[in-house]
């Protein structure tokens, strides 16, 4: 006599041990995509924390061959302090002026007008970037 063994009924002991890995991995993922967001937002959020100083260059003109004035708006703390350096460049893009902006002024918000001298007549004057000075 030859023993049919017969499997046991769909569904009706619980899940296929396939079907139990396939939700693991589910959870899993589904865990670490949310620790990875978490993350991203954690630091971008600092990034732009530690942002003190955020300017831009309002207007400039070039008022002769060898300057260049600009209109510097700053957007800080209140107490904050740092230096903002602006670029001007001739027609061929080369550097014809740099300059260094102490902002100190205890207000949020700072315009102040200032004058690049260049070696040559500039095309446009830019801002590089403001660093903080690190303290009141």
């Amino acid at each position: 006599m030859t023993a049919v063994r017969e499997g046991l009924p769909d569904g009706r002991y619980g899940r296929s041990a396939d079907e139990r890995a396939d939700r693991k991995l589910k959870i899993i993922g589904s865990v670490l995509g949310v620790a990875l967001l978490g993350v991203v937002g954690w630091a971008g959020a600092s990034y732009i924390a530690k942002q003190e100083l955020s300017g831009r260059v309002i207007t400039w003109e070039a008022v002769s061959d060898s300057a260049v004035t600009v209109h510097l708006e700053v957007i800080k703390g209140k107490d904050d302090r740092g230096v903002c350096t602006l670029r001007s460049q001739a027609r061929d893009g080369s550097e014809v002026g740099r300059k260094d902006v102490t902002i100190d002024q205890r207000t949020e918000q700072v315009d102040t007008e200032t004058t690049i001298r260049t070696t040559k007549r500039a095309t446009n004057a830019v801002l590089v970037g403001c660093s903080s000075a690190g303290g009141n």
